[in-house]
C-alpha cells in the first residue's frame, strides 16, 4: 500500500500480500453469525455455552467463530465464573467485545470505502452491514480513550458545540445536546467557548474549529479556525494533541451514508 499525499489517494498493488490479508479480514467479518456473536456480547461478557446456545449452533462451531474475531482483534477473553452447578462454581473463558474495536473495524474500512479496487464492493458490503447492526439511526459521535472512552452522543440538533464540561457557564451551551466531554481531557477548550462545533447544512454535516488552542483535527489534519470542512461517515475527529487529548468517531445512520 503507497500513500500519495499529493492527490490524497490510496494505492492498492493487486498482488500484493495487503489485499491477500484484506480479502481474509473481510471473510471474518462477512459472516452473519459472527455479527450476532458480536451483537451479544456487545454489553455483557459471555461464556462459549452462553453464545452457543444463544446462536443455536455447536460449541466447537462457536469456538471456531470466536478464534477468528479473537485473530482480527475486535474480541477479547478474560477469566470469569461461571453458573453455579451442584459442583459448585467453575472458571470460564468470557468473551467481550475490545473498547473501541467496532469503532477501529469501521474505521478500516472507510479507509478503503471510496477506493477503485477488487476488494472494493466486498469492503462497502461489509461496513454497510456491520453499520446496520450497531449504528445509531440518528448520525453520532463515540469518544474513543480516556475517562470517557466508549460514551456516546447522538447528534439531534442542527448545531452541536464540542467541548470539555464547564459547569459555572451551563446558560453558554445546551448540557442535553452538545457533546460535552469529563474535565479531565484538559487539552480540550471548554464546551462554553466551544473547541469546535458540528453543523448541519443542506443536508451534509460540517466540522469547524472555534479557534481553540489545540487545534483540531479532522483524520489526522489540522483544520484551519472556523473554516467548516465536510464530515463522512467514519471520520476521525481528535480535539487537541497528547495525552490529555480527545479523540471522536463520527457515524452516520445508514440512509445518510
Amino acid at each position: 500500500m503507497k500513500e500519495q499525499n499529493e492527490s490524497e489517494t490510496i494505492v492498492i498493488e493487486e498482488d500484493s500480500d495487503f489485499v491477500k490479508e484484506l480479502s481474509e479480514y473481510l471473510d471474518v467479518l462477512s459472516s452473519s453469525v459472527r455479527l450476532k456473536i458480536l451483537k451479544l456480547i456487545e454489553k455483557e461478557p459471555k461464556d462459549i455455552r452462553t453464545i452457543s446456545s444463544d446462536i443455536k449452533t455447536s460449541y466447537e462451531n462457536t469456538k471456531k467463530h470466536l478464534d477468528k474475531l479473537l485473530n482480527i482483534g475486535v474480541v477479547r477473553k478474560e477469566i470469569g465464573l461461571g453458573r453455579e452447578t451442584v459442583k459448585g462454581i467453575h472458571p470460564v473463558w468470557k468473551y467481550s467485545l475490545v473498547p473501541g474495536g467496532l469503532e477501529a473495524v469501521l474505521r478500516n474500512l472507510g479507509i478503503f470505502s471510496n477506493v477503485t479496487f477488487e476488494l472494493s464492493d466486498r469492503v462497502a458490503t461489509v461496513k454497510g452491514r456491520i453499520s446496520e447492526e450497531f449504528i445509531s439511526k440518528v448520525p453520532m459521535i463515540k469518544v474513543l480513550g480516556g475517562p470517557d472512552d466508549g460514551k456516546v452522543f447522538p447528534i439531534k440538533k442542527e448545531s452541536v458545540r464540542i467541548g470539555r464540561v464547564d459547569l459555572r457557564k451551563q446558560d453558554k451551551y445546551d448540557p442535553e445536546n452538545d457533546i460535552v466531554l469529563s474535565g479531565e481531557y484538559r487539552a480540550v477548550t471548554r464546551v462554553s467557548k466551544p473547541h469546535a462545533r458540528l453543523t448541519l447544512e443542506g443536508g451534509e454535516w460540517y466540522l469547524e474549529d472555534c479557534e481553540s488552542k489545540g487545534g483540531t483535527y479532522l483524520n489526522d489534519k489540522k483544520l484551519d479556525k472556523y473554516r467548516k470542512t465536510k464530515l463522512n461517515d467514519s471520520d476521525m475527529i481528535g480535539l487537541s494533541k497528547g495525552l490529555l487529548s480527545a479523540h471522536l468517531l463520527f457515524s452516520l445512520p445508514s440512509e445518510q451514508k
